[in-house]
């Protein structure tokens, strides 16, 4: 095997999208998730970055003259971008020895002491009544996860970005709940739904909920004897109107 900058990128195979609603993480656990083998290019303006993988961890990253984890952490901090997937295409070099999941906590770590004092994270409004005052992000979260039947939820802007909670929990499920939002913004033109309100997936011991809000989502992992509509329901009327 050659090193991986040598290598040119084939042209005309693998998966290709868009990264909008579905961060750079979201597509990072899939792939762990899948035990993906290959490249992941990622194209942002003029800026490329090269994504590893090697049976789903990622084992070297380059961008520029930079590769490893400051490689890894630059891409991460793209707004947006394009990608494509080559299955098969293998690095030499291994700058990354560490699992995707370690990997994406210490970046993020490393993303929030930079953006530290340059960033303000606006209140989210989730309340059209004049008379009502506007819920911080922390109160939200503890509204809806005080529900009868919610197990845990995030607040997410719908670029990705979560509010109020910086656990591993609450990045596996705004995973998810990106992931969810994608889809329901891949299903809308086709079904002609416009804009996503809410969507859901039911299993046998846990539900996912998405709900759509004006700037953000919410995404509640809901207990498999709860029924999804009614703590949907309760989830509305408790963030409706609050003075």
């Amino acid at each position: 095997m050659s090193p991986a900058h040598d290598q040119p990128m084939p042209s005309g195979e693998g998966f290709e999208g868009a990264i909008r609603g579905l961060s750079l993480p979201d597509v990072v656990q899939f792939n762990a998730q899948n035990q993906f083998t290959g490249c992941l290019a990622i194209q942002s303006g003029e800026s490329t970055g090269l994504l590893f993988f090697l049976a789903g961890a990622i084992v070297h990253v380059e961008h520029a003259e930079r590769t490893g984890e400051e490689a890894f952490c630059d891409i991460l901090e793209w707004p947006n971008g394009r990608f494509k997937l080559h299955p098969g295409l293998m690095s030499s070099v291994t700058t990354i020895q560490k699992s995707s999941q370690h990997l994406l906590l210490d970046a993020t770590r490393v993303l929030d002491e930079r953006r530290a004092g340059r960033v303000t994270q606006r209140t989210p409004e989730v309340s059209k009544d004049p008379g009502a005052r506007a819920l911080k992000a922390s109160e939200i979260i503890d509204k809806v996860r005080s529900l009868a039947g919610v197990e845990y939820a995030v607040l997410q802007t719908k670029d990705g970005q979560r509010l109020g909670d910086p656990s591993f929990e609450g990045e596996v499920l705004a995973g998810q709940g990106s992931f969810l939002a994608m889809i329901g913004s891949q299903l809308a033109p086709i079904f002609q739904t416009g804009e996503l309100v809410s969507a859901s997936v039911q299993g046998d011991t846990r539900h996912l909920l998405l709900i759509g809000m004006k700037n953000h989502h919410l995404c509640v992992l809901v207990s498999g004897g709860t029924q999804v509509g009614v703590v949907e329901a309760q989830i509305r009327q408790a963030l409706s109107v609050h003075r």
